[in-house]
């Protein structure tokens, strides 16, 4: 009996800041959910992590990897059926970017959005910044990804990815494989509380403590942000018309953490004031979220479980990607 093969799925968290809500919803959920029908790599990119080396304090910047290994673990990520590695601890990801760097077209890379908002931030911009979406593209084609679930503001890179693949297999022979973008119906592009118009972030969580909701915050916290979310001048909720961005936003959350369709939630929230309605929120974020929080916890004081977890899958990675260096190489004629 053929059991057709499961297809591989890439994708990775920057291991800076703490990880909040948006990125439990648009990534961690959806690898815990896709991982039985998915061979799933999920990696701690620390190296794209240095594109601004102004925010990089060593000490702080080492622990934040076991941390994002512990939440991997933590939100269910179960290392029996998925890879989990610390990027770094895999060389041929630099040096398939360097190759890939080489072949890639400086314009495309100058059309990238997400390098034009995160250049116009920062007083010096290193070359990093401007190349990262090349060591984004070797991460994914190291490992002949096939999908790579992200947001929809996510997709250009997918593209280039696509784009870098297709200019070498063009130029030196069919060696990789092209990704598809895999974009969740719901919750792709989650929200900040305070500003329901631009998408969560790392970033501005740290300037505004209502902007974001931790993924391991205490329930406190929780509901205090959910309370304190910007929703409209109404008193209550509204399924006719047009709805707020901010009621919008509220609503998505609640769907994800659970499962309820709309009208579920218009017989549920319909006429309802907005203290309900926040704190019906609240509870079920608050219910999801704990058994992550508690699990994390236990994780951090196990570093060599963790340290263990991480050295297993450079190693399962570390083949898979040193093969396909080895292709890419033979394809150039530059193996010796």
């Amino acid at each position: 009996m053929n059991i057709q093969a499961k297809k591989k799925v890439f994708s990775g968290v920057q291991p800076t800041g703490s990880l909040h809500l948006g990125n439990y919803i648009g990534a961690l959920s959806v690898w815990v959910k896709e991982q039985d029908n998915f061979d799933g790599i999920y990696c701690v990119v620390d190296l794209h992590a240095l594109t601004i080396p102004e925010a990089i304090e060593p000490k702080v910047f080492h622990e934040k990897n076991w941390e994002t290994v512990a939440m991997y673990l933590a939100c269910g990520i179960d290392p029996n059926k998925s890879t989990i590695f610390i990027q770094s601890q895999v060389r041929e990801h630099t040096e398939l970017a360097w190759i890939l760097t080489c072949m890639t077209p400086m314009g495309w890379l100058e059309r990238m959005t997400q390098f034009k908002s995160k250049s116009g931030k920062q007083e010096t911009v290193g070359t990093g910044l401007f190349t990262y979406p090349v060591l984004q593209a070797a991460d994914i084609l190291l490992y002949d990804t096939e999908v790579v679930p992200v947001g929809e503001d996510q997709k250009q890179h997918i593209e280039i990815t696509r784009d870098i693949a297709q200019r070498f297999n063009q130029m030196f022979g069919e060696v990789f494989v092209l990704p598809e973008a895999m974009i969740p119906k719901a919750g792709a592009r989650i929200m900040g509380l305070d500003d329901p118009e631009s998408k969560m972030s790392k970033s501005s969580a740290v300037k505004n403590a209502k902007h974001a909701i931790g993924v391991v915050d205490e329930p406190k916290k929780i509901i205090k942000a959910i309370k304190a979310a910007k929703t409209d001048s109404a008193s209550e909720v509204s399924f006719e018309g047009e709805m707020s961005p901010g009621v919008k936003n509220l609503l998505t959350i609640h769907h994800v953490m659970t499962g309820w369709d709309e009208a579920q939630q218009r017989a549920h929230f319909e006429g309802k004031g907005y203290g309900f309605f926040k704190s019906e929120i609240a509870d079920a974020v608050v219910e999801r979220l704990s058994p992550i929080r508690e699990e994390y916890t236990r994780l951090l004081d196990d570093r060599a479980h963790l340290q263990a977890i991480a050295r297993m899958g450079a190693e399962k990675a570390g083949a898979q990607a040193e093969a396909k260096v080895k292709a890419v190489k033979d394809a150039l004629k530059i193996n010796f």
